[in-house]
């Protein structure tokens, strides 16, 4: 396989990854992708990956907090589609431009 479509491949699935589901599956994904390549674009494709997607889970731990006094219903529902949007526009960086790791915004960046 060509390097620019491994790292095309390898970093859409870091960043698709959260669409084959909820569990641990979605960070298990860029956690190996992460420890078996070579490649520093696909290393901080997997990174931010995994920043985004435990920075879901605190938000959405926050927002299932906050339904108590009401205001958490519509901000699961604004993380909801946060966590559609966001992994599709990232992935369609990534195909575009497989020389440059994609940076999610807003995000705090923990790994």
């Amino acid at each position: 396989m060509e390097s620019v479509q491994q790292r095309k491949l390898l970093s859409g699935l870091c960043h698709g990854a959260i669409f084959f589901s909820s569990t641990i599956v979605t960070v298990a994904i860029p956690i190996v992708i992460l420890y078996i390549t070579e490649d520093s674009v696909v290393k901080a494709n997997a990174r931010e990956s995994l920043n985004f997607h435990i920075n879901l889970y605190i938000y959405g731990l926050i927002a299932g907090v906050l339904t108590i006094v009401l205001i958490g219903i519509p901000l699961l529902m604004i993380l909801g589609v946060i966590s559609i949007v966001m992994p599709i526009i990232a992935l369609i960086q990534v195909l575009n431009s497989p020389d440059q790791p994609y940076r999610y915004p807003f995000i705090f960046r923990l790994v």
